[in-house]
């Protein structure tokens, strides 16, 4: 038990600070190789978390392949500057739709898309209208929290949602159909709490006429609208592949390198660069920092954990739903929500009741806001804005993140018992 601790400790430890700049995945593994060599996990649990996690981040990986080729065609660009003109100059109109995108970019392309790809666009079209610091820093925080409290709709809309919908056997639709309704609560909750936080530092006006025209954005037009149409199709294939029970990462992954040679082939994008600089580190961690999660459940610490829920699950579905959720939403805060998406769901899988399932989503994907380190797409995105000029302290976030991700997590699962 002691071992098994220890190795789960140092390897979150090393994940988090990256020392010397060692990736997350080279660590998770190396984590992984020590559970192995010293008994936490045997070869067979091995087979068994690859089983698990493969098609969670094959499709994770997809998702971001094709998030890159848009934003190398202007597709995102294109969506927030026609987000701010639309806005006629309103800050607080902008404010909203700005988080708005957020919500729309997270939900289709993931929250780690959203962090990577979205926040050093905005930033350089915040610097462009010439906003002050606060004003800054006050729609990246925003744009920062949405991309994990909007990323609840669609299994591949976190990587969370897909470890568990693939552990706990719930399909596309089922998913869908039981989150639809907090997802639309999380984001509208969001907006609002994030606009009562931070109203003070949003302008009454902005001059958007120093943006430019939105289509001047665009690397290839055709492709552009092709795109949408692309999107759309794609969006089908997941409700057939639903009714076929066909892998998330067929669609995912299979859209993703599809939508690339297209890119490609029409000179809008350089496949081997893409393929290049996705990120497969996020492969090795997810399987990895698996292994080193199962040695804790050999070790029996996640029985304890199990027993606390199994109480919860007596005290009726309101209770054990929000108690779920918090738990999940705590450990994530201290200790990362992938470890603790995997703790929770070992945790759950006997309690016969799927709701606390959905439970535990909600809670990893929006927890992780209290603290910096609590996800990977946080850990991503403040990585993005300190490359940007842009450094937000331990403190500075800590204390924005405790002040506005209760009333929302409280909010959210409320809407899950009253919809579940």
């Amino acid at each position: 038990m002691i071992v098994a601790s220890l190795i789960f400790l140092i390897t979150l430890l090393f994940v988090i600070t990256q020392p010397r700049g060692l990736k997350i995945g080279t660590t998770a593994m190396m984590g992984a190789a020590v559970s192995l060599l010293l008994g936490t996990v045997n070869f067979n649990d091995v087979l068994l978390v690859t089983d698990i996690v493969w098609d969670a981040t094959l499709a994770f990986i997809g998702i971001i392949i094709m998030s890159m080729v848009l934003d190398e065609i202007g597709f995102f660009e294109w969506c927030a500057i026609k987000m701010a003109k639309l806005s006629r100059g309103n800050g607080h109109l902008m404010f909203v739709y700005a988080l708005l995108l957020g919500a729309f970019v997270s939900a289709l392309f993931a929250n780690d898309g959203a962090a990577l790809i979205l926040t050093p666009i905005l930033l350089a079209k915040m610097r462009l209208l010439k906003l002050n610091a606060k004003t800054i820093l006050a729609f990246l925080l925003a744009g920062g929290f949405i991309s994990d409290s909007a990323s609840l709709p669609f299994v591949f809309s976190n990587l969370t949602n897909i470890v568990t919908a693939n552990y706990f056997n719930i399909g596309f639709v089922e998913y869908l159909g039981v989150m639809f309704v907090p997802f639309v609560v999380s984001v509208i909750v969001s907006i609002l709490v994030l606009w009562l936080v931070l109203k003070n530092d949003i302008p009454k006006t902005i001059d958007v006429n120093l943006l430019k025209n939105p289509d001047d954005v665009l690397k290839s037009k055709p492709l552009f609208y092709m795109s949408w149409l692309f999107l759309a199709l794609l969006l089908v294939a997941y409700f057939i592949g639903d009714a076929y029970n066909l892998p998330i990462s067929l669609f995912a992954l299979g859209g993703g390198l599809l939508f690339l040679a297209l890119a490609s082939y029409m000179k809008a994008a350089h496949a081997g660069a893409t393929i290049k600089n996705a990120p497969w580190q996020v492969v090795w961690f997810s399987i990895g920092l698996y292994i080193v999660v199962y040695g804790l459940k050999n070790a029996g610490l996640t029985d304890s954990l199990a027993s606390v829920l199994k109480d919860l699950a007596t005290q009726g579905d309101m209770v054990a739903i929000i108690g779920t959720g918090f738990i999940s939403a705590i450990l994530s805060a201290v200790m990362n929500n992938m470890p603790t998406v995997m703790i929770m769901d070992i945790a759950l899988v006997d309690i016969p009741n799927q709701a606390l399932a959905y439970a535990n989503i909600i809670g990893c994907n929006l927890g992780p806001k209290m603290t910096p380190f609590g996800s990977l797409a946080t850990l991503l995105w403040l990585h993005v804005l300190a490359q940007k000029g842009v450094k937000i302290g331990f403190w500075e976030y800590s204390k924005f993140g405790l002040l506005v991700t209760p009333p929302i997590l409280f909010t959210v699962l409320v809407s899950l018992w009253l919809f579940v």
